[in-house]
C-alpha cells in the first residue's frame, strides 16, 4: 500500500495559517498579560517578563526627625522602604550618585554622622548619637527585586470609573438597534432583488454594488447636512438615538443587501415554484422559507454591524454627542485616558472591556460566518 504524500501547496498553506494565528494571537496575549500586571512592573518592563523576577529603582524619603525614637542611648528613625510584599531588597544608597553603593545588611555613614542600614527586606534604620535636627527626612535610594504579580486592579480602576456603566447602557442601545434594523430592511431588499423579476433590477443590483466602496467619511458629512435638514423640517431634535441608528443603517445596508442578495439567490428554486403551486404568497415564502434558510447569512452580517457598532466612535460623536448622558463606551474610555495621561494598565484593561460583548457575540455565531461569506459560491441542486 503506498503511502499518500501531501502537496508541498498544502503544506505551504498550513504553515501560513498557522503562522497568520501567531501573529493575531501574541499581541493579544501581550495585552491580555499586561492588563492583568502590576501597574509600576507594567511600567519599567514587558508582557513578556511578567514571570520573571523584575529589578526596580526606588526612592524613598524617610520620616523627619519628628519620628525618632530613643532606644539604649541613640536616637533612632526605622521603617520600611519596600511596599511590595516578596520583594527584596539587592542594593542601597543614599546619594543620587551612587544609588547602590551599600549592599543589604552593611552600614552608610551619613554626612552628618548619622549610620543608615537597611535590611534584604526592606527594613532600615538611621541611628544618631545625638538628637537628629533638620526638617526634612533622609532620601534613601533602593535596588529591589521584585516577584511578578498579578492583579485586577486595573479591571476595578476602569469599571470603577464615573460614568462607566452609564456608557455601556448606550453602547448597547446604539448597537443592538444599529444592527437588528438594517437586517430587516436588507432582507426584503435581498428578497425583491434575489426573486422578484421588475425592470431596473440589474441597475439597482449594480448600485449596491458601487457603494460598497463608497468611504464612510466622505458619505458622513452630506448625509448629516441632510439629516439635520429634515430634522429641522420636521421639528425632530438634531443628535437621538433615532439618528445614529438611521445613519449606521444607512452604511451598513449595502453590504447586508449584497451579502444576503447572494445567499438568497443560491437557494433552490424549486422550494419557491412548489410554495407557489400550493398558494404561498411572496411574504409568504420571505417568512416561513427564505429567512430560516438564510440565518447563516443574516448571523454573517450581524456579526460585522454588531462589531462596527460598537467600536464605533466617530459616528457617535456625530450624530448623538458627547455629552455625559449621550457617551458611548469607546468615547468615555478616550475620555479616562485622556485624563490619566494614558496609563498603560489603563489602556489594557479598557481595550479588554471594549471586547467582551463583541467576543461573545463572535463566538456564539462564527459557525454561520463561513457560510454566511460563502454566499452563492455555490449553487444549490
Amino acid at each position: 500500500m503506498i503511502a499518500s504524500k501531501r502537496s508541498p501547496l498544502v503544506l505551504f498553506v498550513h504553515l501560513s495559517v498557522l503562522l497568520l494565528v501567531i501573529l493575531w494571537t501574541i499581541p493579544t496575549a501581550g495585552l491580555l498579560i499586561s492588563s492583568l500586571r502590576d501597574k509600576d512592573q507594567l511600567a519599567v518592563s514587558g508582557w513578556w517578563t511578567a514571570l520573571s523576577t523584575s529589578s526596580q529603582n526606588l526612592t524613598v524619603r524617610a520620616p523627619g526627625p519628628e519620628a525618632q525614637q530613643q532606644r539604649d542611648g541613640k536616637f533612632v528613625i526605622s521603617g520600611n522602604a519596600l511596599d511590595n510584599p516578596g520583594a527584596k531588597v539587592s542594593a542601597f544608597g543614599f546619594r543620587t550618585q551612587e544609588p547602590a553603593a551599600f549592599e543589604p545588611g552593611q552600614t552608610a555613614t551619613l554626612n552628618d554622622g548619622e549610620r543608615l542600614t537597611v535590611q534584604e527586606d526592606g527594613t532600615y534604620e538611621i541611628v544618631s548619637d545625638v538628637a537628629m535636627e533638620g526638617s526634612r527626612g533622609q532620601r534613601i535610594f533602593v535596588q529591589a527585586a521584585v516577584p511578578s504579580r498579578f492583579t485586577f486592579d486595573n479591571y476595578r480602576e476602569v469599571l470603577n470609573a464615573e460614568g462607566i456603566g452609564a456608557s455601556f447602557i448606550n453602547s448597547l442601545t446604539v448597537s443592538i438597534p444599529s444592527t437588528i434594523i438594517p437586517i430587516l430592511v436588507a432582507a426584503f431588499a435581498a428578497y425583491a432583488l434575489a426573486w422578484m423579476p421588475f425592470p431596473g433590477r440589474t441597475v439597482l443590483i449594480a448600485i449596491v454594488v458601487g457603494l460598497l466602496v463608497v468611504p464612510l467619511q466622505m458619505s458622513l458629512i452630506p448625509l448629516l447636512k441632510l439629516y439635520n435638514g429634515v430634522g429641522a423640517f420636521l421639528g425632530v431634535p438634531a443628535k437621538t438615538y433615532v439618528g445614529i441608528w438611521l445613519a449606521h443603517m444607512g452604511f451598513g445596508l449595502p453590504l447586508a443587501i449584497y451579502l444576503l442578495r447572494n445567499y438568497m439567490a443560491g437557494l433552490p428554486r424549486e422550494i419557491m415554484e412548489s410554495a407557489r403551486v400550493d398558494g404561498a404568497s411572496d411574504f409568504d415564502i420571505f417568512v416561513k422559507i427564505i429567512l430560516p434558510l438564510s440565518f447563516p447569512a443574516l448571523a454573517s452580517f450581524a456579526i460585522f454591524q454588531f462589531l462596527w457598532t460598537w467600536n464605533d466612535l466617530l459616528v457617535a460623536m456625530v450624530f448623538l454627542g458627547t455629552g455625559n448622558n449621550e457617551l458611548v463606551l469607546t468615547g468615555r474610555l478616550v475620555n479616562l485616558l485622556g485624563s490619566r495621561g494614558g496609563n498603560w494598565e489603563i489602556l489594557t484593561a479598557s481595550a479588554f472591556i471594549t471586547i467582551i460583548i463583541p467576543l461573545l457575540v463572535f463566538f456564539s455565531l462564527q459557525r454561520y460566518l463561513v457560510r454566511g461569506l460563502l454566499a452563492g459560491s455555490v449553487k444549490g441542486g
